[in-house]
């Protein structure tokens, strides 16, 4: 019997259509264009706009797009797997209100919260589902809505964050093809170094947590990008490893969009050259769990049937993995 593999078949996703300029960003904190690129590389972030506009509408633009593109109706997905540090209401779970929105009536669903490694995490999930057989169609989707737990005049974080929504679909595939192999990773004791003070069970918002903006993001910068820059240029050389995967083997490094010089750790210690690492946080910024698929949307046209493609991540929590996957299409 041949092996099943989970093999991305489609594409889709979706970025707001507000940009937020580092030179509008100076007009609200203290910070500068210069600043801002000499430490993070990016230049401008997109921005969700409009009364009651979430997560998930978002999710819906980018599951739309995926579906048009696919040629299948909504009603042939059997599950979809949302990663999310953003959901739309703590419950329901923002997939549910995603298949609703979308019309795939016939799927079930359920929210992942890892941080930015959630589409990893969603993703190797997924793929178990079709690994052995339970379903043939499954979407997972990375998105987030991080403007709305920003704070504005902390030029920490606000400069670093942006809105954007990606997702692919995941089908059977019997030629080797597909998801291959991951590495995941958590380490809680990083949780004091980047986390949402207030809002859980542990201290539930009252007026006095609003008023002490513990509803933002809160990080120690320092620590999270020592600990970022090891353990995601780690875990990405461990799946090569694990893989027997050379630089001149691997074809894409599809790496988190946190900060443009973990990215080059990460390259560095992949012996990869700049033309084989996709990198969109320029433009978008972090998008928290939309970065991966984001770039696999915007690189989607360059992708070749049977590329080998390695992606990393890292996220609060602490939260990092990497996975291999060998292109379908």
């Amino acid at each position: 019997m041949q092996k099943i593999h989970a093999a991305i078949t489609a594409v889709g996703g979706y970025v707001p259509e507000y940009i937020l300029t580092n030179a509008e960003l100076e007009t609200m904190m203290d910070t500068t264009d210069e600043w801002i690129q000499s430490r993070t590389g990016i230049k401008e972030r997109r921005i969700l706009k409009g009364e009651g506009k979430g997560s998930s509408d978002m999710a819906v633009m980018a599951v739309q797009n995926l579906l048009e593109k696919r040629g299948i109706d909504p009603k042939e997905i059997e599950m979809v797997i949302c990663a999310t540090t953003t959901p739309d209401m703590q419950f329901p779970a923002t997939a549910n209100v995603i298949c609703d929105k979308a019309g795939m009536t016939n799927a079930w669903g359920y929210d992942v919260s890892a941080a930015c490694s959630g589409f990893l995490f969603a993703l190797t999930i997924g793929s178990q589902f079709i690994e052995t057989g339970r379903h043939k169609k499954v979407i997972v989707i990375g998105v987030d809505k991080m403007s709305s737990i920003m704070n504005y005049e902390d030029r920490k974080t606000a400069i670093i964050f942006g809105d954007g929504a990606g997702c692919v679909l995941l089908e059977p595939n019997t030629d080797g093809y597909g998801l291959i192999d991951s590495v995941l990773r958590t380490d809680g004791s990083g949780r004091v170094f980047l986390h949402q003070k207030a809002g859980g069970s542990v201290k539930p918002a009252t007026l006095e947590t609003v008023m002490n903006k513990e509803h933002y993001v809160y990080q120690e910068g320092q620590a999270v990008f020592k600990f970022a820059v090891k353990n995601m240029a780690d875990v990405a050389a461990d799946i090569m490893a694990r893989n027997n995967l050379t630089a001149e083997t691997v074809d894409w490094l599809v790496p988190h969009q946190a900060n443009k010089r973990i990215i080059n750790a990460t390259a560095d210690r992949m012996n990869l050259p700049a033309e084989k690492v996709m990198v969109n946080i320029e433009r978008f910024g972090n998008t928290t769990n939309g970065t991966l698929p984001l770039c696999l949307w915007e690189w989607e046209s360059k992708l070749k049937k049977g590329d080998n493609l390695v992606l990393a991540a890292f996220g609060g929590g602490f939260t990092w993995g990497s996975t291999y996957i060998r292109w379908a299409y």
